[in-house]
């Protein structure tokens, strides 16, 4: 297994070790101990399937207080797949990261508590799967807008579906600093 730091260094970009032939393949999505190692510590409760069609766009979502990190990943299409510092008094705070996760390169993006995440389809849909450390708390659900001019993320897309909700996400700047979460200096 491969794991790389991304811009933001909580954020994980991970590669498992595949092992195929001429039947097909096989690779362990998720290990306790193998994980760990890598900083990935979170106690795994919920696990998601969210399938979605070429140009939606499902994001910037967190929950706080009850925040959730995923570890995701995509058992069918492609994605763009982003996370954003949303952590009050973070040196990283407004900033983003991304990987294409696919069925092809069967990358893993951990996303700590903490950030914001979100995703949009590039191929004709898409199949995501993600484990989350907390259980889904609508009281505590928070949405970003996607196209939020001061993380400027540079998705691959112009025009996405949006649902209601993210359609109506908030500027982070204009978000009360007490709905989101703390910044805790690890080490």
């Amino acid at each position: 297994m491969k794991v790389a730091e991304t811009s933001l260094p909580e954020v994980l970009l991970i590669e498992p070790e595949v092992y195929g032939d001429s039947r097909g393949f096989f690779y362990e999505t998720y290990q306790l101990e193998r994980y760990a190692e890598f900083g990935i510590r979170g106690r795994f409760v919920q696990d998601n399937l969210s399938y979605s069609e070429q140009g939606v766009l499902r994001g910037l979502h967190l929950q706080n207080p009850k925040a959730q990190g995923k570890l995701v990943y995509v058992l069918q299409g492609e994605v763009f797949d982003v996370a954003v510092d949303v952590r009050i008094e973070s040196p990283t705070f407004g900033r983003w990261a991304a990987s294409v996760l696919s069925d092809e390169n069967r990358r893993q993006f951990y996303i700590p508590e903490g950030f914001a995440h979100g995703f949009c389809v590039i191929s004709k849909s898409a199949l995501l799967a993600y484990k989350c450390t907390e259980q889904y708390f609508p009281d505590g659900e928070i949405t970003v807008a996607w196209n939020d001019p001061d993380i400027d993320i540079d998705w691959p897309i112009d025009r996405p579906k949006l649902s209601p909700k993210d359609d109506q996400g908030l500027i982070l700047s204009e978000i009360d600093p007490a709905r989101l979460p703390g910044y805790r200096k690890v080490g």
